[in-house]
């Protein structure tokens, strides 16, 4: 998928294989519901990625014990590279984003990379996208990402 992305970088003090499998394997103990990128209002549920690996799919259970699935896993590269859909239930049946997140090493460190992209496909009037221009919007994600990423590096 091609377009406008968002791209957030951190260092985490991990090897690319530690932080990838703490990215997916522990992804429901350090992902942080925002009120601006909820799922759906006020819950966010908990995500995992079932089954993990190839062929996957990233899910979350509501806490009504409704489960949605976010999307299917496009990449499974343990230790160097996951991609992923993006829907959250109120898009249409042919709206959905990208995630792709990248573990390079750097040193004793790993940079961990997520470029989120498709947003420029979902109309700024969506619910989704709060009426914000696609920058504001853009500016909004990115922070959230950030702070994602700080969550699951204090996880290492």
């Amino acid at each position: 998928m091609s377009g406008a992305a968002v791209i957030v970088a951190l260092r985490v003090a991990a090897t690319p294989a530690r932080a990838f499998e703490v990215f997916t394997r522990d992804i429901g103990s350090w992902w942080q519901s925002h009120p601006l990128f909820e799922l759906a209002r006020g819950d966010d549920g908990v995500p995992r990625f079932d089954p993990a690996g190839p062929g996957g799919r990233l899910v979350t259970r509501f806490t009504d014990g409704r489960e949605w699935e976010i999307g299917r896993v496009h990449a499974w590269e343990p230790g160097k590279r996951l991609a992923f859909g993006w829907r959250v239930p109120s898009f249409a049946a042919d709206q959905t984003t990208e995630v792709e997140v990248r573990f390079d090493a750097v040193g004793a460190e790993t940079r961990v990379t997520v470029e989120h992209r498709g947003w420029d496909q979902i109309p700024q009037s969506h619910a989704a996208r709060h009426g914000f221009d696609l920058i504001l919007f853009q500016r909004r994600l990115g922070e959230h990402w950030r702070g994602l990423l700080a969550a699951m590096g204090r996880r290492l």
